[in-house]
């Protein structure tokens, strides 16, 4: 093995201060610390000394200090402590004392109920002003490094890595940067772009983690580094024991054996030196499969061909349906597929009998071939209602909504039975298309031209011209009725200064918050607020929420002046959109 002349010095230093300290593991570690701490002391001071300029570039030593090293002061009083955030507080209606007068054993309960949920759209947005925006810690029993701890887990079951790597940017001192990072490392490399995951492990400064030592050591050998990464990689031996797997690959990798074709799927860096090592893998996932197995075959184009797929093997249907719903096949091609079982002719002309002695999948491929036989749309609608109903139910919607509504964009309108017409409406407006212009209707109060307000066209005096001669207008109408969407209009209007007259239907809205919401507010509690709030709707998106949910929570916002996302709200449940 050749190795520089400045990386021979470095090694013979390091063995010398190995011998005279017995070679325990604890000492080098600590002589390690002292040597990174050196280093970066010299490099501040511009000193151009070879060994420090080695060390320097191998930022990934793995250090660990034990707890007697560390001194804390006890009398140190964090009340003004800043919590790691990308957002400002007055983009979204807070203050910085947004958590300071909350307890924090009653925020961590608050978080923990939440954990268990899978949120909706909107409850996320609320979590992440909640989580995200730059505030003091609270006063007492929550540290710093718990509340970021919660932060981190919502960042990482998020799942939005465009996200993450601001918040890493942004907060470069966070205590959980290392397993921020490695949720970041993970996934581009499922996605089969090295270079981006090395990216992120080349931002972090010294790492202790295992998992992140083994990734830098092979992205050094990626970046044709392989002098650097044997020394990490003697370094970390000396310290540790290393994974024997890893180890294997290493030395494959360095050209130190050939024929290493051992595999293991533990984590996605393993997985990819099984493949990086054996160009010809060849690997049969199953439902069970992890998800960043199904991303990196696919990414690395090692997932079987279509028409190679056994009708008969349940597992490998389920796994194609499964990772449809994870955006990992066209859902197209799941049609494909169900267009290749084979059914009877009774079984087709009779298909709510022959469903009900199949399985969920056969089903719906049953469901499906019957609509392509299908041409009244009455009775195209109704199957595709029940196909999208069997996909529900196996927890599997996202594997046909975009394939539903291009469906139902192929037929007239026109021809739409009644029966039909809210399954038409809530599954042709797919998530890509929910952006799509206001159409104003100033016939319906709550369709009017008075949302230009919540959209900041509008100052307050236009808002409330307007709003007067609409209310006039309509109260003329004796057959205009305020339905529940105006009112809550009305009463948003009225909590930011526009003056409305009697209404009658106002009062049958009216809610009173309870007890505890009503000391939240008056306390101005608006973190713990948020959190109320995202509990309230929970895993439900905002068109499934009861009218008495959504003016339950429209009320908390109005009186909690949190006027954004108020806004935020109402613009999503009351125009119509084209």
């Amino acid at each position: 093995m050749k190795i520089s002349e400045q990386l021979s010095k470095i090694l013979t230093f390091i063995f010398f201060i190995l011998l005279v300290q017995s070679a325990k593991a604890e000492e080098v570690r600590e002589i390690w610390s002292e040597i990174e701490k050196k280093d970066i002391s010299n490099n501040e001071k511009k000193n151009n000394d070879d060994s420090t300029s080695v060390v320097n570039k191998l930022e990934g030593v793995k250090v660990n200090l034990s707890d007697e090293n560390i001194l804390v002061d006890q009398n140190f009083d964090n009340s003004n402590s800043l919590l790691s955030g990308l957002f400002d507080p007055d983009d979204n209606d807070l203050k910085l004392d947004m958590w300071s007068k909350t307890d924090g054993i009653e925020i961590k309960k608050q978080l923990e109920r939440i954990q268990s949920k899978n949120l909706s759209s909107f409850s996320e947005r609320l979590m992440d002003v909640a989580l995200l925006t730059n505030s003091y810690i609270p006063n007492q029993n929550l540290s710093v490094d718990e509340f970021e701890s919660y932060t981190v887990d919502h960042l990482i079951k998020k799942k939005d890595f465009n996200l993450v790597e601001q918040f890493i940017q942004k907060n470069s001192l966070i205590k959980e940067k290392e397993r921020l990072t490695k949720h970041v490392a993970d996934y581009y490399l499922s996605l089969n772009k090295i270079e981006n995951s090395c990216s992120a492990i080349d931002s972090l400064g010294m790492i202790t983690d295992e998992y992140l030592t083994y990734f830098k050591i092979y992205c050094l050998i990626s970046q044709d580094k392989k002098n650097e990464a044997q020394l990490l990689f003697d370094l970390n031996s000396e310290v540790d024991t290393m994974n024997n797997f890893f180890v294997q690959k290493f030395e494959a990798l360095m050209g130190y054996q050939d024929g290493n074709y051992i595999l293991s799927d533990e984590n996605v860096l393993f997985f990819h030196l099984s493949h990086k090592t054996d160009e010809k893998l060849i690997y049969y996932p199953t439902e069970e499969s992890k998800e960043f197995i199904w991303k990196y075959l696919s990414n690395s184009n090692l997932i079987k061909n279509l028409n190679d797929f056994n009708l008969s093997d349940i597992e490998q249907v389920k796994f194609l349906e499964k990772a449809t719903n994870e955006d990992i096949f066209e859902e197209r091609d799941l049609l494909s597929l169900y267009k290749k079982f084979q059914f009877e002719i009774d079984d087709l002309i009779n298909y709510e009998k022959a469903s009900k002695n199949l399985p969920d999948y056969e089903e719906r491929a049953l469901l499906y071939q019957r609509f392509l036989l299908t041409d009244n749309v009455g009775k195209k609608l109704l199957l595709l209602s029940k196909l999208n109903s069997s996909f529900e139910k196996s927890n599997l919607k996202k594997s046909f909504d975009d394939e539903l509504s291009k469906l139902l964009k192929k037929m007239d309108k026109d021809e739409i039975p009644s029966k039909f017409s809210s399954f038409y409406q809530n599954n042709l407006i797919t998530n890509a298309n929910k952006k799509n212009k206001i159409k104003f209707n100033d016939e319906v109060f709550h369709q009017s031209k008075v949302l230009n307000y919540f959209l900041n066209k509008n100052s307050l005096t236009k808002t409330q011209k307007l709003t007067d001669n609409l209310l006039l207008k309509m109260k003329k109408d004796k057959d205009y009725s305020f339905d529940f969407k105006d009112i809550v209009l009305l009463q948003s209007l009225r909590s930011d200064g526009i003056e409305i007259g009697e209404i009658d239907e106002l009062s049958q809205y009216k809610h009173d918050l309870n007890p505890e919401l009503d000391k939240m507010i008056d306390n101005n509690e608006s973190g713990m607020i948020l959190l109320k709030l995202v509990e309230i709707i929970g895993e439900k998106e905002l068109n499934e929420l009861n009218s008495q949910s959504l003016n339950f929570v429209i009320e908390i916002m109005n009186r909690t002046k949190l006027i954004s996302l108020r806004n935020e709200l109402l613009l999503e449940i009351l125009p119509l959109k084209v």
